[in-house]
Order: structure tokens, then sequence, then C-alpha cells
């Protein structure tokens, strides 16, 4: 049960969390550009791209914690 809260698993379900609203943003996106709001549309797609970024950051992270654990 303790390894259910171990440092990994709670880094892993942050990192799904953020794949989830990376999608969840992207529809409202996608929504906001088909609506003829460009502008901010692209503000989003910066802030995506962060998250992006990030998210392949996180995730070699989460691969080296993996590799750790016994």
């Amino acid at each position: 049960m303790s390894d259910e809260y171990s440092l990994h698993n709670v880094l892993e379900r942050m990192y799904q969390n953020q794949l989830a609203l990376e999608a969840a943003l992207m529809e409202l996106t996608l929504h906001a550009e088909a609506s003829g709001l460009e502008e901010v549309g692209e503000n989003v797609r910066g802030a995506l791209y962060a998250i992006g970024e990030n998210a392949g950051f996180i995730n070699q992270g989460l691969a080296r914690l993996r590799g750790c654990q016994i």
C-alpha cells in the first residue's frame, strides 16, 4: 500500500494529468480558432509548446526513476 504513494507513482500521475490538460487545452484552442479567435489560438499554442517541451523532460526523468526503483 505504501508503494501506491511512492514518489514515482505520484510523479507519474502528475505527468498523466499534464498530458490530459494539454489535450483539453488543444480542444479548446481548436474551438477558439474555428470561432475566429486566431490570436487566442496563437497564445494558447505558445503555452502548449512549453507544456510539450516540459512533458518530454518530465518523461525522461520518470524513465530514470523507473530504472532506479528496486
